[in-house]
């Protein structure tokens, strides 16, 4: 099965349209309506960009994301508290596995209900992340 874009459904234009999918050849893209010319964008490098925004925003709450995970799974003791905050933190090393693997469809439709929303430009900069109830940036400062 061929990689798919990983945030495919929740990326919007500059101009808040959806941005559908594609392949070239078979590598996974992001397509972008620029004033009628349909640009592609391999979706690796705006998946990269919206992981790594998300890395930044989880920096410094590792503790707090891995007592919340904990209690979620039911696994409140010391050693799974410590075992959660050390894969939280190492969470860039688990770049390649999902951008390989994906996100299930199930849950990127509930992310997306969520209001969790990505825009880029025509360039497959991202602009904004749109991360409702999630960690406000700032706080870490």
């Amino acid at each position: 099965m061929a990689r798919q874009p990983l945030f495919a459904g929740l990326i919007i234009d500059e101009n808040h349209q959806p941005v559908a999918t594609a392949y070239v050849g078979g590598e996974p893209c992001y397509v972008v309506d620029d004033a009628g010319f349909r640009r592609h964008i391999p979706s690796e490098q705006v998946d990269r960009q919206v992981l790594e925004a998300m890395r930044e925003i989880i920096q410094g709450h590792e503790d707090l994301l891995a007592d919340q995970a904990a209690k979620m799974l039911g696994q409140e003791d010391p050693f799974s508290k410590a075992m959660l905050e050390r894969q939280i933190k190492d969470i860039q090393k688990h770049f390649d596995a999902v951008l390989e693997v994906g996100i299930p469809e199930e849950q990127r439709a509930y992310i997306g209900m969520m209001g969790f929303q990505v825009q880029i430009n025509v360039h497959g900069e991202v602009l904004e992340i749109n991360q409702p109830g999630g960690i406000d940036p700032g706080e870490n400062e």
